[in-house]
Protein backbone atom coordinates (compact mmCIF):
# COMPACT_ATOMS: atom_id res chain seq x y z
CA UNK A 1 0.00 0.00 0.00
CA UNK A 2 1.05 3.35 -0.19
CA UNK A 3 0.63 6.55 2.30
CA UNK A 4 -1.23 9.54 0.87
CA UNK A 5 1.59 11.41 3.52
CA UNK A 6 4.75 9.73 1.25
CA UNK A 7 3.12 10.57 -1.84
CA UNK A 8 2.32 14.40 -0.28
CA UNK A 9 6.06 14.01 -0.14
CA UNK A 10 7.10 13.21 -3.52
CA UNK A 11 5.92 9.30 -3.26
CA UNK A 12 7.06 6.12 -1.18
CA UNK A 13 10.67 6.02 -2.07
CA UNK A 14 11.53 9.37 -0.92
CA UNK A 15 10.70 8.59 2.48
CA UNK A 16 13.65 11.24 3.67
CA UNK A 17 12.01 14.08 2.87
CA UNK A 18 8.97 13.45 5.32
CA UNK A 19 10.91 13.94 8.54
CA UNK A 20 8.35 16.23 9.94
CA UNK A 21 6.16 13.03 11.05
CA UNK A 22 8.07 10.58 10.43
CA UNK A 23 11.62 11.09 11.30
CA UNK A 24 14.29 9.97 8.02
CA UNK A 25 15.92 7.16 6.57
CA UNK A 26 19.20 8.64 7.61
CA UNK A 27 18.28 8.67 11.11
CA UNK A 28 17.31 5.09 11.66
CA UNK A 29 18.73 2.06 10.60
CA UNK A 30 17.41 -0.89 8.89
CA UNK A 31 16.01 -3.29 11.22
CA UNK A 32 16.16 -5.75 8.21
CA UNK A 33 19.40 -5.17 6.08
CA UNK A 34 22.02 -7.42 7.85
CA UNK A 35 19.71 -10.47 8.04
CA UNK A 36 18.61 -9.69 3.99
CA UNK A 37 22.54 -9.16 3.50
CA UNK A 38 23.47 -12.26 4.94
CA UNK A 39 20.29 -14.23 2.85
CA UNK A 40 22.08 -12.81 -0.36
CA UNK A 41 25.28 -14.04 0.38
CA UNK A 42 24.33 -17.38 0.59
CA UNK A 43 22.89 -17.48 -2.51
CA UNK A 44 19.49 -17.80 -1.32
CA UNK A 45 17.25 -16.94 -4.53
CA UNK A 46 14.67 -14.03 -3.80
CA UNK A 47 16.21 -12.90 -0.38
CA UNK A 48 14.22 -10.06 1.78
CA UNK A 49 15.01 -6.59 0.72
CA UNK A 50 12.49 -5.46 3.18
CA UNK A 51 14.06 -2.24 4.76
CA UNK A 52 11.74 -0.68 7.46
CA UNK A 53 9.82 2.76 7.03
CA UNK A 54 11.11 5.44 8.75
CA UNK A 55 9.77 6.07 12.78
CA UNK A 56 10.72 8.38 15.57
CA UNK A 57 10.93 7.33 18.93
CA UNK A 58 7.50 7.01 20.48
CA UNK A 59 5.88 6.74 23.85
CA UNK A 60 2.33 4.90 24.33
CA UNK A 61 1.12 6.21 27.74
CA UNK A 62 -2.16 5.57 29.47
CA UNK A 63 -3.75 2.81 28.10
CA UNK A 64 -4.32 -1.14 28.86
CA UNK A 65 -1.48 -3.27 27.45
CA UNK A 66 -2.05 -6.60 26.20
CA UNK A 67 1.24 -8.04 26.02
CA UNK A 68 0.56 -10.65 23.86
CA UNK A 69 1.76 -13.62 25.96
CA UNK A 70 -1.17 -13.32 28.57
CA UNK A 71 -0.07 -10.32 30.47
CA UNK A 72 -2.39 -7.40 31.02
CA UNK A 73 -1.24 -4.30 32.27
CA UNK A 74 -3.69 -1.11 33.80
CA UNK A 75 -2.52 2.30 33.02
CA UNK A 76 0.50 1.04 30.58
CA UNK A 77 3.37 2.52 29.12
CA UNK A 78 5.37 1.19 25.75
CA UNK A 79 8.71 2.64 24.45
CA UNK A 80 9.40 2.04 21.03
CA UNK A 81 12.26 3.51 19.41
CA UNK A 82 14.94 2.64 16.20
CA UNK A 83 12.84 -0.67 15.27
CA UNK A 84 12.38 -1.94 18.41
CA UNK A 85 10.01 -2.01 21.66
CA UNK A 86 12.77 -1.01 24.63
CA UNK A 87 10.34 -0.74 27.59
CA UNK A 88 7.17 -1.85 28.52
CA UNK A 89 5.38 -1.30 31.98
CA UNK A 90 3.53 0.39 34.36
CA UNK A 91 2.99 4.19 34.74
CA UNK A 92 5.97 4.65 36.66
CA UNK A 93 8.41 3.21 34.07
CA UNK A 94 10.13 6.54 33.02
CA UNK A 95 10.04 7.96 29.85
CA UNK A 96 13.31 9.38 27.94
CA UNK A 97 13.82 12.42 26.68
CA UNK A 98 13.03 12.96 22.67
CA UNK A 99 10.00 10.94 22.58
CA UNK A 100 6.92 11.11 21.03
CA UNK A 101 4.25 10.92 23.77
CA UNK A 102 1.27 9.65 22.74
CA UNK A 103 -2.03 9.42 25.23
CA UNK A 104 -3.60 6.53 25.29
CA UNK A 105 -5.90 6.59 28.33
CA UNK A 106 -8.75 4.90 27.85
CA UNK A 107 -7.88 2.80 25.05
CA UNK A 108 -5.42 -0.43 24.54
CA UNK A 109 -2.11 -1.01 22.92
CA UNK A 110 -1.78 -4.91 21.67
CA UNK A 111 1.20 -6.33 19.80
CA UNK A 112 0.65 -6.63 15.37
CA UNK A 113 -2.01 -8.83 14.70
CA UNK A 114 -0.42 -11.72 13.23
CA UNK A 115 -2.59 -13.92 10.30
CA UNK A 116 -0.77 -17.73 9.75
CA UNK A 117 -3.56 -18.19 6.90
CA UNK A 118 -3.70 -16.01 4.17
CA UNK A 119 -4.15 -15.89 0.57
CA UNK A 120 -3.85 -12.34 -0.40
CA UNK A 121 -1.78 -11.74 -3.37
CA UNK A 122 -2.32 -14.79 -4.52
CA UNK A 123 -6.14 -14.36 -4.56
CA UNK A 124 -6.17 -10.48 -4.57
CA UNK A 125 -9.20 -8.13 -4.70
CA UNK A 126 -10.64 -7.70 -6.80
CA UNK A 127 -11.57 -11.38 -7.30
CA UNK A 128 -10.91 -12.58 -10.82
CA UNK A 129 -9.61 -15.60 -12.96
CA UNK A 130 -7.01 -13.67 -13.90
CA UNK A 131 -5.76 -13.02 -10.68
CA UNK A 132 -6.22 -16.50 -8.78
CA UNK A 133 -2.73 -17.68 -8.73
CA UNK A 134 -2.81 -19.87 -5.78
CA UNK A 135 -3.57 -23.39 -6.80
CA UNK A 136 -0.83 -25.15 -9.01
CA UNK A 137 -3.13 -27.80 -9.38
CA UNK A 138 -1.41 -29.76 -11.87
CA UNK A 139 -0.14 -32.60 -9.99
CA UNK A 140 -0.86 -34.00 -6.63
CA UNK A 141 2.39 -32.99 -5.23
CA UNK A 142 3.98 -29.35 -6.15
CA UNK A 143 6.80 -28.96 -3.49
CA UNK A 144 8.77 -27.25 -6.27
CA UNK A 145 6.42 -23.91 -6.64
CA UNK A 146 6.75 -21.20 -4.02
CA UNK A 147 3.87 -19.34 -3.33
CA UNK A 148 5.70 -15.73 -3.69
CA UNK A 149 6.12 -16.29 -6.72
CA UNK A 150 2.27 -15.24 -7.30
CA UNK A 151 1.81 -12.76 -4.82
CA UNK A 152 0.81 -9.31 -6.22
CA UNK A 153 2.11 -6.42 -4.04
CA UNK A 154 -0.35 -4.26 -5.10
CA UNK A 155 -3.70 -6.04 -3.83
CA UNK A 156 -5.73 -3.72 -1.75
CA UNK A 157 -6.70 -6.51 0.74
CA UNK A 158 -2.84 -5.62 1.96
CA UNK A 159 -3.95 -2.28 3.38
CA UNK A 160 -7.71 -3.33 4.25
CA UNK A 161 -6.13 -5.89 6.36
CA UNK A 162 -3.90 -2.97 8.36
CA UNK A 163 -6.02 -0.19 8.84
CA UNK A 164 -9.02 -2.42 9.83
CA UNK A 165 -7.64 -5.50 11.62
CA UNK A 166 -4.24 -3.95 12.85
CA UNK A 167 -2.34 -6.82 10.51
CA UNK A 168 1.26 -6.12 10.56
CA UNK A 169 2.66 -9.75 9.49
CA UNK A 170 0.93 -12.21 7.32
CA UNK A 171 1.91 -16.06 6.08
CA UNK A 172 0.93 -16.60 2.75
CA UNK A 173 0.20 -20.35 1.20
CA UNK A 174 -0.80 -22.19 -1.42
CA UNK A 175 -4.15 -23.23 -1.80
CA UNK A 176 -5.14 -27.36 -0.84
CA UNK A 177 -6.02 -28.64 -4.44
CA UNK A 178 -2.94 -30.23 -3.84
CA UNK A 179 -1.00 -32.74 -1.10
CA UNK A 180 1.50 -31.03 -1.64
CA UNK A 181 0.92 -27.71 -1.94
CA UNK A 182 4.60 -25.73 -2.08
CA UNK A 183 6.28 -22.89 -0.21
CA UNK A 184 4.48 -20.27 1.84
CA UNK A 185 6.22 -16.95 2.21
CA UNK A 186 5.77 -14.79 5.40
CA UNK A 187 5.39 -11.14 4.51
CA UNK A 188 5.55 -7.42 6.50
CA UNK A 189 2.65 -5.80 5.91
CA UNK A 190 3.69 -3.04 3.90
CA UNK A 191 4.02 -1.18 0.92
CA UNK A 192 6.57 -2.35 -1.88
CA UNK A 193 6.97 -2.47 -5.17
CA UNK A 194 8.01 -5.92 -5.01
CA UNK A 195 7.31 -9.33 -2.74
CA UNK A 196 11.08 -9.01 -2.12
CA UNK A 197 10.29 -5.91 0.01
CA UNK A 198 7.31 -7.43 1.90
CA UNK A 199 9.44 -10.80 2.79
CA UNK A 200 9.59 -10.72 6.72
CA UNK A 201 13.80 -10.32 7.16
CA UNK A 202 14.59 -14.01 8.88
CA UNK A 203 11.41 -15.78 8.42
CA UNK A 204 11.80 -19.69 7.94
CA UNK A 205 9.54 -21.09 4.68
CA UNK A 206 6.71 -22.37 5.81
CA UNK A 207 5.26 -25.50 3.40
CA UNK A 208 1.76 -25.86 2.88
CA UNK A 209 0.21 -29.55 2.47
CA UNK A 210 -3.47 -30.40 2.84
CA UNK A 211 -5.60 -34.08 3.31
CA UNK A 212 -8.97 -34.90 2.99
CA UNK A 213 -11.62 -34.31 1.17
CA UNK A 214 -9.82 -31.87 -1.21
CA UNK A 215 -6.84 -33.33 -3.00
CA UNK A 216 -8.91 -36.60 -3.48
CA UNK A 217 -11.76 -34.63 -5.08
CA UNK A 218 -9.12 -32.62 -7.41
CA UNK A 219 -7.41 -35.96 -8.49
CA UNK A 220 -10.10 -38.44 -8.31
CA UNK A 221 -12.45 -36.93 -10.93
CA UNK A 222 -9.40 -36.45 -13.28
CA UNK A 223 -9.32 -40.48 -12.29
CA UNK A 224 -6.00 -40.34 -11.06
CA UNK A 225 -4.70 -41.15 -7.77
CA UNK A 226 -5.10 -39.97 -5.33
CA UNK A 227 -9.11 -40.38 -5.07
CA UNK A 228 -8.91 -41.72 -1.80
CA UNK A 229 -7.69 -40.70 2.01
CA UNK A 230 -5.56 -44.04 1.62
CA UNK A 231 -4.55 -42.67 -1.86
CA UNK A 232 -3.54 -39.37 -0.52
CA UNK A 233 -1.33 -41.12 2.10
CA UNK A 234 -0.02 -43.37 -0.18
CA UNK A 235 1.23 -40.65 -2.16
CA UNK A 236 2.80 -38.14 0.81
CA UNK A 237 4.59 -41.37 1.80
CA UNK A 238 6.32 -42.29 -1.37
CA UNK A 239 7.01 -38.76 -2.28
CA UNK A 240 8.74 -38.58 1.56
CA UNK A 241 10.73 -41.88 0.52
CA UNK A 242 12.05 -40.31 -2.56
CA UNK A 243 13.04 -37.01 -0.83
CA UNK A 244 14.75 -38.63 1.42
CA UNK A 245 17.26 -40.50 -0.86
CA UNK A 246 17.82 -37.32 -2.55
CA UNK A 247 21.71 -36.77 -2.63
CA UNK A 248 21.49 -33.35 -4.07
CA UNK A 249 24.15 -33.55 -7.08
CA UNK A 250 21.35 -33.11 -9.67
CA UNK A 251 19.19 -29.86 -8.73
CA UNK A 252 15.42 -30.68 -7.71
CA UNK A 253 13.41 -27.63 -7.05
CA UNK A 254 10.66 -29.89 -5.12
CA UNK A 255 13.34 -32.21 -3.30
CA UNK A 256 15.25 -29.77 -1.96
CA UNK A 257 12.15 -28.13 -0.59
CA UNK A 258 11.48 -31.22 1.36
CA UNK A 259 14.72 -31.85 2.53
CA UNK A 260 14.36 -28.22 3.79
CA UNK A 261 11.32 -29.74 5.95
CA UNK A 262 13.32 -32.71 6.69
CA UNK A 263 16.01 -30.62 7.89
CA UNK A 264 13.55 -28.80 10.37
CA UNK A 265 14.64 -25.36 8.21
CA UNK A 266 10.98 -25.36 6.38
CA UNK A 267 7.45 -25.62 8.85
CA UNK A 268 4.55 -28.17 7.74
CA UNK A 269 1.77 -25.66 7.95
CA UNK A 270 -1.32 -28.88 7.20
CA UNK A 271 -4.29 -28.34 6.06
CA UNK A 272 -6.75 -31.21 7.67
CA UNK A 273 -10.17 -31.12 9.58
CA UNK A 274 -10.48 -34.71 10.66
CA UNK A 275 -8.87 -35.25 13.98
CA UNK A 276 -7.94 -39.05 13.29
CA UNK A 277 -6.57 -37.81 10.55
CA UNK A 278 -4.36 -35.47 11.93
CA UNK A 279 -3.14 -38.50 14.54
CA UNK A 280 -2.32 -40.40 11.22
CA UNK A 281 -0.39 -37.65 9.29
CA UNK A 282 1.59 -37.22 12.88
CA UNK A 283 2.19 -40.52 12.59
CA UNK A 284 3.80 -40.13 9.22
CA UNK A 285 5.52 -37.14 10.11
CA UNK A 286 6.94 -39.19 12.92
CA UNK A 287 7.64 -41.92 10.26
CA UNK A 288 9.14 -39.95 7.63
CA UNK A 289 11.10 -37.75 9.94
CA UNK A 290 10.13 -34.05 10.05
CA UNK A 291 7.58 -32.10 12.07
CA UNK A 292 4.32 -30.61 11.52
CA UNK A 293 4.20 -27.01 12.35
CA UNK A 294 0.84 -26.14 12.79
CA UNK A 295 -2.87 -28.13 11.51
CA UNK A 296 -4.87 -25.29 9.66
CA UNK A 297 -8.60 -25.04 9.75
CA UNK A 298 -8.65 -27.98 12.29
CA UNK A 299 -12.40 -27.80 13.19
CA UNK A 300 -12.06 -31.40 15.12
CA UNK A 301 -8.78 -30.68 16.92
CA UNK A 302 -10.97 -30.53 20.36
CA UNK A 303 -10.80 -34.31 19.85
CA UNK A 304 -7.19 -34.71 20.13
CA UNK A 305 -5.93 -31.86 22.58
CA UNK A 306 -4.17 -34.07 24.11
CA UNK A 307 -1.90 -35.36 21.25
CA UNK A 308 -1.41 -31.85 19.44
CA UNK A 309 -0.54 -31.00 22.89
CA UNK A 310 2.19 -34.02 23.48
CA UNK A 311 3.85 -33.62 20.03
CA UNK A 312 3.95 -29.52 20.03
CA UNK A 313 1.54 -28.95 17.15
CA UNK A 314 -0.59 -25.87 16.58
CA UNK A 315 -4.06 -25.68 15.91
CA UNK A 316 -4.81 -22.62 13.64
CA UNK A 317 -8.80 -22.51 13.59
CA UNK A 318 -11.86 -20.45 12.56
CA UNK A 319 -13.94 -18.99 15.54
CA UNK A 320 -17.29 -20.55 14.17
CA UNK A 321 -16.87 -21.29 10.44
CA UNK A 322 -17.89 -25.09 10.48
CA UNK A 323 -20.38 -27.54 8.48
CA UNK A 324 -19.58 -26.51 4.73
CA UNK A 325 -18.61 -30.07 3.54
CA UNK A 326 -18.55 -33.26 5.41
CA UNK A 327 -14.71 -33.02 6.57
CA UNK A 328 -15.95 -29.87 8.46
CA UNK A 329 -19.30 -31.09 10.03
CA UNK A 330 -18.34 -32.13 13.61
CA UNK A 331 -16.84 -28.69 14.00
CA UNK A 332 -18.03 -26.52 17.35
CA UNK A 333 -17.61 -22.59 18.60
CA UNK A 334 -15.85 -23.92 21.32
CA UNK A 335 -12.68 -25.57 19.59
CA UNK A 336 -10.19 -22.59 20.72
CA UNK A 337 -11.62 -23.17 24.27
CA UNK A 338 -11.13 -26.34 24.37
CA UNK A 339 -7.68 -26.87 23.49
CA UNK A 340 -6.81 -24.24 25.89
CA UNK A 341 -7.98 -25.36 28.15
CA UNK A 342 -6.18 -28.45 27.67
CA UNK A 343 -2.90 -26.98 26.82
CA UNK A 344 -2.78 -26.80 23.62
CA UNK A 345 -1.96 -24.03 21.68
CA UNK A 346 -4.57 -21.96 19.47
CA UNK A 347 -4.26 -20.12 16.58
CA UNK A 348 -6.64 -18.52 15.39
CA UNK A 349 -6.48 -17.82 11.36
CA UNK A 350 -8.57 -16.02 8.81
CA UNK A 351 -8.57 -17.62 5.13
CA UNK A 352 -9.98 -15.06 3.95
CA UNK A 353 -9.64 -11.22 2.75
CA UNK A 354 -12.42 -10.48 4.97
CA UNK A 355 -11.99 -12.18 8.08
CA UNK A 356 -8.09 -11.21 7.76
CA UNK A 357 -9.69 -7.72 8.46
CA UNK A 358 -11.22 -8.85 11.96
CA UNK A 359 -9.48 -11.83 13.14
CA UNK A 360 -9.73 -9.33 16.99
CA UNK A 361 -13.23 -10.43 16.55
CA UNK A 362 -12.76 -13.95 15.65
CA UNK A 363 -10.71 -14.00 18.83
CA UNK A 364 -13.62 -12.84 20.73
CA UNK A 365 -16.19 -15.03 18.60
CA UNK A 366 -14.32 -18.29 20.14
CA UNK A 367 -13.21 -16.65 23.15
CA UNK A 368 -17.07 -16.16 24.13
CA UNK A 369 -17.68 -19.35 23.37
CA UNK A 370 -15.34 -20.58 25.43
CA UNK A 371 -16.52 -18.61 28.37
CA UNK A 372 -19.95 -20.23 27.87
CA UNK A 373 -18.87 -23.48 28.67
CA UNK A 374 -17.39 -22.46 31.78
CA UNK A 375 -13.59 -22.60 30.48
CA UNK A 376 -11.80 -19.41 32.43
CA UNK A 377 -9.89 -17.43 29.44
CA UNK A 378 -8.43 -14.06 29.90
CA UNK A 379 -8.68 -11.49 27.38
CA UNK A 380 -4.94 -11.11 27.77
CA UNK A 381 -4.85 -14.65 26.44
CA UNK A 382 -6.97 -14.71 23.64
CA UNK A 383 -4.81 -11.90 22.06
CA UNK A 384 -2.05 -14.67 22.18
CA UNK A 385 -3.85 -16.49 19.72
CA UNK A 386 -3.44 -13.88 17.01
CA UNK A 387 -0.20 -12.76 18.01
CA UNK A 388 2.21 -14.49 19.62
CA UNK A 389 0.37 -17.98 19.29
CA UNK A 390 0.87 -17.44 15.44
CA UNK A 391 4.45 -16.11 16.21
CA UNK A 392 5.31 -19.59 17.01
CA UNK A 393 3.86 -21.55 14.56
CA UNK A 394 5.42 -19.43 12.02
CA UNK A 395 8.95 -19.78 13.62
CA UNK A 396 9.42 -15.73 14.21
CA UNK A 397 8.31 -15.36 17.66
CA UNK A 398 11.67 -14.76 18.97
CA UNK A 399 11.35 -11.35 16.68
CA UNK A 400 7.76 -10.33 16.65
CA UNK A 401 4.14 -11.40 18.60
CA UNK A 402 4.84 -9.84 21.69
CA UNK A 403 5.76 -6.94 23.59
CA UNK A 404 8.89 -7.36 24.97
CA UNK A 405 12.29 -5.63 25.02
CA UNK A 406 14.26 -6.45 21.74
CA UNK A 407 11.20 -7.77 19.67
CA UNK A 408 10.32 -5.33 16.64
CA UNK A 409 8.36 -2.77 17.33
CA UNK A 410 5.12 -3.84 15.46
CA UNK A 411 2.01 -2.44 17.48
CA UNK A 412 -1.49 -1.37 17.80
CA UNK A 413 -3.06 1.80 19.45
CA UNK A 414 -7.03 0.53 19.30
CA UNK A 415 -9.72 3.16 20.50
CA UNK A 416 -11.16 0.32 22.54
CA UNK A 417 -10.98 -2.98 23.93
CA UNK A 418 -9.70 -5.10 20.93
CA UNK A 419 -12.19 -7.83 21.53
CA UNK A 420 -15.15 -5.58 21.22
CA UNK A 421 -17.15 -5.56 18.37
CA UNK A 422 -16.91 -1.63 18.29
CA UNK A 423 -13.08 -1.20 18.46
CA UNK A 424 -11.11 -0.81 15.72
CA UNK A 425 -6.78 0.33 15.21
CA UNK A 426 -6.24 3.75 15.81
CA UNK A 427 -2.84 3.71 15.04
CA UNK A 428 -0.89 0.90 13.68
CA UNK A 429 3.44 1.06 13.94
CA UNK A 430 5.27 -1.58 12.04
CA UNK A 431 9.16 -1.88 12.99
CA UNK A 432 8.36 1.44 14.98
CA UNK A 433 7.46 3.52 12.02
CA UNK A 434 3.53 4.77 11.18
CA UNK A 435 1.77 2.84 9.20
CA UNK A 436 -1.73 3.82 9.43
CA UNK A 437 -3.51 6.70 11.80
CA UNK A 438 -7.00 6.50 11.66
CA UNK A 439 -7.28 10.25 12.51
CA UNK A 440 -4.94 11.53 9.72
CA UNK A 441 -6.49 11.37 6.45
CA UNK A 442 -3.27 11.22 4.71
CA UNK A 443 -2.19 8.19 6.28
CA UNK A 444 -5.18 6.25 4.51
CA UNK A 445 -3.32 3.53 2.48
CA UNK A 446 -3.87 3.14 -1.00
CA UNK A 447 -2.23 1.22 -3.47
CA UNK A 448 -1.18 2.18 -7.26
CA UNK A 449 -3.75 -0.22 -8.77
CA UNK A 450 -6.67 1.70 -6.86
CA UNK A 451 -5.69 5.46 -7.63
CA UNK A 452 -8.75 7.22 -9.24
CA UNK A 453 -10.69 4.38 -8.77
CA UNK A 454 -14.39 4.13 -7.44
CA UNK A 455 -13.44 3.02 -3.64
CA UNK A 456 -9.88 4.44 -3.22
CA UNK A 457 -8.52 3.57 -0.19
CA UNK A 458 -11.91 2.99 1.25
CA UNK A 459 -11.60 2.19 4.78
CA UNK A 460 -14.48 0.91 6.69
Amino acid sequence: MRLRAFLICGGALALAACSATTGTAKETKSASSSVSGERADTGVPFPSTYERYPGVPTALVGATIFDGKGGRIENGTVLFTDGEVVGVGDASLPIPAGYTSIDGTGKFVTPGIIDIHSHLGDYPSPSVPAHGDGNEATAPTTPDVWTEHSVWPQDPGFSRALANGGITSLQILPGSANLMGGRAVTLKNVYSRTVQGMKFPGAPYGFKMACGENPKRVYGNRGRKPSTRMGNFAVNRQTWLDAQAYDGKKRDLGKETLKGVLDGEILVHNHCYRADEMALVMDMAKEMGYKVSAFHHAVEAYKIGDLLKANGVCSAIWADWYGFKMESYDGIPENAGLLQQEGACVVIHSDSDKEIQRLNQEAAKALAAGRRMGIEISDATAIGWITLNAAKAMGIDDMTGSLENGKMADVVLWNGNPLSVYSRPEKVWIDGALMYDALDRKRRPVSDFELGQPGEGDVK
